[in-house]
């Protein structure tokens, strides 16, 4: 990680709400920004915001988020989702984030990411994926 990364670094991101980011269950007239769709927004700007500050082979998964969803977004609004660290205790750093759209704040979340070393996530993923094999009997 370079040393550049500190508290209060931010990074934001402005997001057309399009019809994939949205709930269809009420109906076409009811579309509106999902709270998975902002969940994965927010942990890709909280990526974004840390991917300048990575080393070569580094990269971060998320590991933890706590999101309150507190209006809707309606289907072409433009949300913009501000990230901040708040806390940089690495491997782990700890995000704020609010969730605007043109008019209202929409949302709020605490996120933790991992920095990771890609090869060795690999290494893991590897010996995860020959243990299920071996559970499988193949």
């Amino acid at each position: 990680m370079k040393p550049a990364l500190a508290v209060g670094s931010t990074h934001s991101q402005n997001i057309v709400i399009d019809a994939t980011r949205t709930i269809a269950f009420m109906g076409e007239a009811l579309r509106v920004y999902s709270t998975p769709s902002m969940t994965l927004d927010v942990e890709q700007t909280c990526r974004q915001l840390l991917l300048p500050h990575h080393d070569a082979g580094e990269d971060s998964v998320g590991a933890r988020v706590e999101i309150d969803h507190l209006g809707p977004t309606l289907l072409g609004q433009i949300v913009t989702i501000e990230a901040k660290v708040v806390e940089l205790a690495l491997p782990r750093v700890t995000f704020e984030v609010e969730v605007k759209d043109e008019l209202d704040t929409v949302g709020r979340a605490r996120h933790i990411r991992f920095v990771v070393d890609t090869a060795r996530q690999g290494e893991r993923l590897a010996k995860k994926a020959a243990r299920l094999k071996a559970s499988r009997g193949a």
